[in-house]
């Protein structure tokens, strides 16, 4: 005998189950990514790194730069620059023999960045030619292939070309008027310097020191220009002087703390801690953010920061996770790493992993990069003092067992009121 149709109500009692199901499952999964360790500090190799790099370089054959340069005019180049750099973060944890992977696909997206697309958003007519963005970052990941290479075995060409770009970088800086080089025509932006001058000190740390009196002078320039409302180095500045535009930015200053500490360790604990006090949060007390701007203050979201939810840019807190891990805050890393593993979506395979699935590889590289974020020139300085309690996670793991109990509690209080509904035995005497 055939067996009868589901009832309407059978179907719908069947499909509350299986949502609920679901919710609690992903809910669970949620926690579990929520408590399981993220970051490995700046020696083991961060879980599902590899994966991620794997999947942004077959994004990367796929077009992905050419997507990424229709969002924001540094798209393409962003993308292999940062893809480049995770994998010599990457290599800087290996031995010297085991090497060869890192270097080769740190040298290929070099030469993406020395392609005519690479170079298309920049003009070669300023100083140093395609402005000081493009040479900076350039000029640190160059240098970063070096460092993959023993020192006796460096390729000559790609030594030469170091060399002469950061020959080209040191004029620049010596003769401006401005501690801040322009990336555009008449635009400037402090990170782009600090970038380019942390490529000088990587420099004078592979090859004969030469920047020292360029770093120095920098410096002091740039303490001289910091913004007056948060006491950081500002966002854009005036390309003839220097002086602040506006004001410290999120977005901005996670890259700024990520390589100023390779400029000079005693100035950049200082902006750190300016850093951590005024732009990290934490909404609702469900775990650590970076606002765009200082507490206290709003502004327009825009390119660089993206949207901004409660005043948070999310390409700022994900950036933030390689500044602490630079300077040694392994319990902020480690919380921003842990929250990124829940609110970033990730979505793993045995062979790549991406999140927000994947529909933004950027944000994927800038990630990537974060988690494997350690200083090349100055050693990891001292833990700052703590300011992220260690259970940080306990009111956001609450919420994610709570969402994962609710679907199921329609049907517990069903039961509950059978349950109560059922006539008792009479008592025996």
């Amino acid at each position: 005998m055939s067996e009868p149709p589901l009832t309407m109500r059978q179907v719908l009692r069947w499909s509350r189950r299986l949502v609920a199901v679901v919710v609690s499952v992903c809910a669970l999964a949620a926690a579990v990514r929520l408590v399981a360790p993220a970051t490995a500090g700046t020696t083991g190799e961060p879980a599902g790194v590899q994966r991620q790099l794997a999947f942004l370089r077959s994004a990367l054959d796929g077009g992905a730069g050419d997507e990424a340069q229709r969002l924001f005019p540094e798209g393409y180049f962003f993308l292999h620059v940062l893809y480049g750099l995770s994998w010599v973060e990457l290599g800087m944890r290996l031995p010297a023999g085991e090497r060869s992977e890192p270097l080769r696909q740190a040298r290929w997206a070099l030469g993406r960045l020395e392609s005519p697309s690479g170079r298309a958003p920049f003009s070669p007519d300023l100083t140093p030619s395609y402005g000081v963005f493009y040479r900076g970052w350039g000029n640190w990941l160059r240098g970063g292939v070096l460092s993959l290479q023993p020192a006796g075995q460096r390729d000559p060409t790609e030594l030469r070309r170091f060399a002469d770009d950061s020959a080209s970088l040191g004029v620049a800086f010596d003769t401006s008027a401005s501690p801040y080089l322009a990336a555009y025509p008449g635009q400037a932006w402090p990170v782009d310097s600090t970038v380019a001058m942390a490529s000088l000190r990587l420099h004078d740390l592979l090859l004969p020191p030469r920047f020292s009196s360029t770093v120095e002078r920098w410096l002091r320039e740039v303490r001289q220009r910091l913004d007056p409302r948060t006491g950081l180095l500002p966002h854009s500045v005036d390309p003839d002087t220097g002086d602040p535009v506006e004001m410290a930015r999120g977005s901005s200053q996670s890259l700024i703390q990520r390589f100023l500490l390779d400029v000079d360790p005693v100035f950049a604990g200082e902006q750190y801690l300016r850093f951590r006090d005024q732009y990290v949060i934490s909404p609702f007390g469900l775990g650590p953010a970076v606002r765009e701007y200082p507490d206290g203050v709003d502004g327009p979201a825009d390119v660089d920061s993206g949207p901004l939810p409660l005043g948070v840019s999310l390409s700022a807190t994900a950036v933030t996770l390689g500044a602490a891990q630079v300077h040694g805050d392994a319990s902020l890393a480690a919380a921003l790493a842990n929250y990124g593993e829940v609110a970033g979506l990730p979505l793993g395979t045995p062979w790549t992993k991406r999140y927000a699935f994947g529909l933004l590889p950027i944000g994927d590289a800038f990630l990537a990069w974060s988690k494997t974020a350690r200083p090349w020139v100055t050693p990891t300085p001292s833990p700052p003092p703590a300011r992220v309690s260690p259970w940080w996670w306990m009111p956001l793991l609450s919420l994610l067992l709570a969402l994962g109990a609710v679907p199921w509690l329609p049907a517990l209080v069903r039961h509950y009121r059978r349950r109560r509904a059922r006539p008792r035995p009479a008592n025996r005497m």
